[in-house]
């Protein structure tokens, strides 16, 4: 038998090109929130799986764009860490976006960072095979990468080719982690991360931004169900109306879809609280980056 490989793949690009889904997809469970909205992802989830012989760790980092705020800055500098720390980098890029702002300054921090990556095309099924060959000249043109794929991680299409690669290049190794380990993050942050992911689909505009989910208390009962309490923190009185709706219909929406995907992410029956209060500076208390891996003070 070959001997085992193992590393990390760091997952950068810019915000909503698919990194979380790409993670997903490998994992075949959720262990990243995927939303429709750009920069769902907030810190470095580790997303864990096998692949032959070869244990691949993702690190889905958070989409790297021009922070203007402290929490941008931090989600920033997490996904920078990342792309350091992974054996391979990855440049995920949302094939139908093309080449922006966003794109070009991260093709310009790896040139700076004298960095190695691979360049993933995602969501190509929404493309003509003609325009996917022009935005391949256009990337190659600006860097050498060291492989490009092309996939559409939502479907699965074409995307083996791109885990093959990663496998046979890691470094041969023994595995981090046991076989069955699909994340390292806490269930209770994954609990906390599903339910911002349903704030996410249910809240419209700006106001997702402006909130954070934190765990209260994870208590497994006597009887094997889990109760779960969260805490919502909203910048001003007005967000939290918006948060609890008209007779407490929206967080009793957001309760029950949380609830229902853990119940069978977990496997397990989940009581499932959730507060909402208003703590105006969220985004300047440390005590809010720490349980992330955030760096408070970039």
């Amino acid at each position: 038998m070959s001997a085992t490989r193992c590393g990390f793949v760091a997952l950068i690009g810019a915000p909503n090109a698919g990194k979380s889904t790409i993670t997903n997809n490998f994992v075949g469970s959720k262990v990243s929130i995927v939303s429709p909205k750009a920069q769902t992802t907030r810190t470095t989830v580790k997303g864990i799986g096998i692949y032959d012989n070869t244990q691949i760790i993702f690190l889905d980092t958070p989409g790297i764009f021009v922070p203007k705020r402290r929490l941008d800055r931090a989600m920033v500098a997490s996904a920078w860490n990342g792309a350091g720390d992974a054996d391979i980098n990855v440049l995920v890029v949302d094939a139908k976006r093309g080449m922006n702002e966003e794109t070009s300054a991260i093709i310009d921090e790896l040139i700076k960072r004298d960095a190695h990556a691979v360049l993933a095309f995602n969501k190509i099924d929404l493309m003509e095979p003609e325009d996917l060959q022009a935005l391949k000249e256009e990337f190659e043109n600006l860097f050498t990468f060291d492989a490009v794929f092309m996939f559409s991680a939502q479907s699965g299409d074409h995307i083996t080719d791109f885990y093959q690669y990663l496998a046979d290049n890691l470094p041969e190794s023994p595995w981090y982690y046991p076989e069955e380990q699909m994340s390292d993050m806490p269930l209770r942050l994954l609990a906390a991360e599903v339910v911002r992911e349903k704030l996410f689909l249910n809240l419209r505009q700006e106001l997702p931004y402006a909130l954070t989910v934190e765990p209260e208390l994870w208590e497994h009962k006597e009887d094997g169900s889990i109760r779960a309490e969260m805490t919502i923190y909203v910048a001003r009185e007005g967000q939290k109306t918006i948060v609890l709706g008209h007779g407490g219909t929206m967080i009793k929406k957001i309760g029950q879809s949380a609830r229902e995907e853990l119940e069978e992410l977990l496997e397990e029956r989940i009581h499932l609280f959730l507060y909402v209060k208003v703590r105006e500076n969220w985004q300047e208390d440390p005590a809010r980056y720490s349980d992330w891996g955030l760096n408070f003070k970039v």
